[in-house]
C-alpha cells in the first residue's frame, strides 16, 4: 500500500465512526481522485482502486474490533483473489463513494464485493477473496467471526470510567 497519507487519516479517523457489528458488514469510503492516483491517461490508475480496497478494509477492521484481534493473534489479513470491473473512468479531483460489503464466507474465505459510484452512478465493481492466516496457517472464518463477536461484546460491557 503506498498511500501512507490516506492510510493514517484512516487509522485515526476510524477511531471516531460508528462501530460495525457482525451482522451489517458493508463498509462506504467517501474520497477523492487524487494527482498520485492518476495514470497517463488521466483517470485513476486501475491499481489504484485496488489500494484503495486495501484502505476500506482497514476501516472495517478497525471498526469491528478486527484488527485489534489481529495484532493479539498475530493474524494477517491475506487477499488471494480480487476482480474488478472497470465502467466509466473516474477523473482527477473527483469525489467518489467505495463501498465493500462481506458477502459470506465458507470453511476457507471470505468474500466479498466492492463497488466504487459517484452518486448514484456504479463506476466500477469487484469482488475479493481473503483468508486470515494465523501461526498455524488459515485461521477458518468462523473462528474469526466469534472471535470479533466475543471481543465486541467484551467492549461493549466493558464499564465506561467515572466522570
Amino acid at each position: 500500500m503506498n498511500l501512507y497519507l490516506r492510510l493514517i487519516w484512516i487509522l485515526l479517523s476510524s477511531r471516531w465512526k460508528p462501530r460495525m457489528s457482525m451482522e451489517a458488514l458493508t463498509n462506504r469510503l467517501t474520497t477523492r481522485v487524487w494527482l498520485n492516483d492518476i495514470d497517463v491517461n488521466l483517470h485513476m490508475n486501475n491499481g489504484r482502486y485496488m489500494t484503495v480496497c486495501d484502505l476500506n478494509r482497514v476501516d472495517l477492521f478497525i471498526r469491528t474490533g478486527l484488527l485489534a484481534l489481529m495484532l493479539k493473534q498475530r493474524w494477517s489479513p491475506i487477499v488471494s483473489q480480487h476482480t474488478m470491473d472497470y465502467k466509466k473512468a473516474l477523473r482527477p479531483f473527483q469525489r467518489y463513494q467505495v463501498s465493500m460489503t462481506i458477502t459470506h464466507w465458507d470453511e476457507r474465505y471470505f468474500y466479498a464485493v466492492h463497488t466504487f459510484s459517484v452518486g448514484e452512478r456504479i463506476v466500477a465493481q469487484g469482488t475479493s477473496q481473503a483468508v486470515i492466516l494465523g501461526r498455524e496457517g488459515v485461521v477458518a472464518p468462523d473462528v474469526v467471526v466469534a472471535s470479533v463477536r466475543q471481543y465486541q461484546q467484551a467492549k461493549h460491557s466493558e464499564p465506561t470510567a467515572p466522570q
